[in-house]
């Protein structure tokens, strides 16, 4: 997985996708995130990523040190993902999880989204940002 985007052989962005599917499409991505291949959960999340998010955190190999330092560690292999409702305000969502890891630990992380609403991603959801709580 070189600097490419999207990665190719991965879920990526669709306009058939809402939000809360761009969510969970990424969290069952992470629960086994070496498969098809090592890192694959996180390149599914890169691939969501918007524009922005991607220029903040990328490239690829950029991303996948951030989403394996302590902060977003836990979302890898998660056994167990609790979402709350999507609060969705026009081309905005937001949605809470609370993730189970193997040792039992919980986290809790926001996920905040964006429709694009021009260029090649048009109506597409996309992730610009995910707290941890």
């Amino acid at each position: 997985m070189a600097e490419q985007y999207p990665i190719a052989g991965l879920p990526e962005p669709d306009p058939t996708y809402d939000a809360e599917e761009v969510v969970a499409l990424q969290l069952e991505a992470l629960a086994t995130n070496d498969d098809p291949f090592e890192d694959a959960g996180i390149g599914v999340a890169y691939n969501f990523a918007s524009p922005a998010n991607r220029r903040a955190t990328g490239p690829f190999d950029r991303f996948r040190r951030m989403v394996n330092n302590p902060r977003y560690a836990p979302m890898i292999d998660h056994v167990e993902a609790v979402t709350g409702p999507v609060e969705r305000d026009a081309d905005s969502a937001a949605q809470r999880v609370t993730l189970t890891g193997p040792d039992g630990r919980t986290v809790t992380y926001a996920f905040e989204l964006s429709r694009r609403r021009r260029g090649e991603l048009d109506e597409c959801w996309l992730t610009d940002g995910v707290t941890r709580e």
